[in-house]
């Protein structure tokens, strides 16, 4: 279980919680609005936990949701959840990579640089890389270590802006201007601009589900390690929001990149800087582990069940799939190296398609499979999990009339998806030679 929550506090607390806050309040620049649009995040995640928990416990297979949707709605659904998996978070390993020397540069001048920007983030990745072909103990130790690290400073920080910053406070509330807030459509566009922001930064609050093949008694721990991620993520998510509010008054905190070095340069003067980037490079380093962990056992498990090269299904003496590994890390070099922005960009479209595949599933499966043994049942079915999936739909409703720039890119990419199907399914036959 404590396996299964590090993953997923190691994946998803990163550098998303640092620029988020300032393009939420920059949407919605009032106190209720702000909390509000965080609360209704972390409420999305908590209606579909318990059915993630039911799919992670009666399917313990590792590699995430792709497992769910293949067995419930077919191979080429399967198929296109793995795939975008994959690639997004092979994508997000490259980025956050990239952090992690930018910050770097900070904290080390010698550092900096946009030649050793690269240099760096590929040294990066690739010894990540190394750390897990030792086997599944180093990777799984090494994301127990940082995520604790990484939850204990935050902890830290939210106490010390509490009990320290009392004088930033009263200047905060002194200084505070009101921002014109927009009415009618356009509120409703920087409603689901500032819910789109949330929900990114919240995914992957199920990172257990990567490990199922790998977790004792998963029947009993994926379930644990679900709801208690999800609790923890939003805990810690809702004091950080709290603390930037208490220390930074709204119309500052609008359009600031990086509100958590702002609250820490309040609190503790001109040690903020470095100790808020020095925080949030362990947090990055567990969220790249924690990616690189899980975009191995996604293409691992989608090469056992035909729909890659049956070569990467190869397992080393500790437990590491060893070419998935090899093939997630060249991935995320080459995304380092040639920046796919864009391409990120529109997978993320697929962040909250693959949520409605799996809540599809639940009820796919309790209809198609009753007989199925599940050692967790989603608490609040139909209802709770009918929740999760209208509003996982009426979100990319939302996202296709409001981001006018990626989602019809995301749309044509699925359309394109098929042919690639049917290529890695003839590649993939046993009478087709490897290459």
């Amino acid at each position: 279980m404590w396996f299964g929550m590090a993953a997923a506090i190691g994946n998803t607390i990163a550098a998303g919680i640092v620029y988020t806050p300032g393009d939420v309040a920059r949407q919605l620049p009032r106190v209720w609005l702000f909390l509000g649009i965080w609360i209704v995040g972390g409420l999305y995640a908590l209606c579909g936990a318990s059915s993630m928990a039911e799919l992670g416990a009666a399917i313990p297979r590792s590699g995430g949701q792709y497992n769910f949707s293949r067995r419930a709605l077919g191979e080429y659904a399967g198929f296109i959840v793995g795939w975008s998996d994959w690639l997004s978070t092979c994508g997000t390993a490259a980025a956050v990579a990239l952090v992690i020397s930018e910050y770097s540069g900070h904290l080390f001048p010698i550092l900096a640089g946009p030649q050793k920007l690269k240099i760096i983030s590929i040294a990066i990745i690739a010894g990540f890389g190394v750390l897990q072909w030792r086997g599944i103990r180093w990777g799984s130790g090494a994301q127990l270590l940082t995520a604790g690290l990484k939850t204990g400073a935050f902890v830290i920080l939210v106490a010390a802006a509490f009990l320290m910053g009392g004088a930033a406070h009263k200047a905060a509330a002194q200084s505070t201007v009101a921002m014109p807030l927009p009415v009618g459509w356009p509120l409703a566009i920087a409603i689901m601009l500032g819910l789109q922001a949330v929900i990114y930064t919240v995914d992957g609050w199920d990172g257990v589900i990567y490990f199922g093949e790998e977790v004792r008694d998963p029947g009993r721990n994926v379930p644990r390690a679900i709801l208690g991620s999800v609790l923890s993520i939003i805990g810690i998510y809702l004091l950080l929001n709290l603390i930037a509010l208490y220390i930074v008054p709204i119309n500052q905190i609008a359009g600031d990149t990086f509100v958590l070095g702002t609250v820490a340069n309040r609190v503790f003067g001109s040690l903020g800087d470095p100790i808020i980037r020095s925080i949030m490079v362990i947090s990055m380093l567990s969220c790249l582990n924690a990616n690189q962990l899980f975009c191995s056992r996604t293409l691992y498990s989608m090469s056992a069940d035909g729909l890659f090269f049956r070569q990467a299904t190869k397992v080393n003496p500790g437990g590491t799939p060893t070419i998935a590994l090899l093939l997630s890390t060249m991935a995320g070099i080459i995304f380092v190296i040639w920046p796919f922005q864009r391409v990120i960009a529109m997978l993320s479209f697929f962040f909250v398609a693959n949520y409605a595949l799996s809540y599809t599933s639940v009820f796919a499966l309790r209809k198609r499979e009753p007989e199925l043994r599940r050692p967790y049942r989603a608490w609040g079915y139909p209802w709770l999990t009918g929740v999760a999936l209208v509003a996982s739909v009426l979100f990319l409703i939302g996202s296709i009339l409001t981001d006018q720039k990626n989602a019809p890119l995301a749309l044509g990419m699925l359309v394109l998806s098929y042919p690639v199907y049917r290529l890695m399914k003839f590649a993939s036959r046993p009478g087709v030679p490897a290459s």
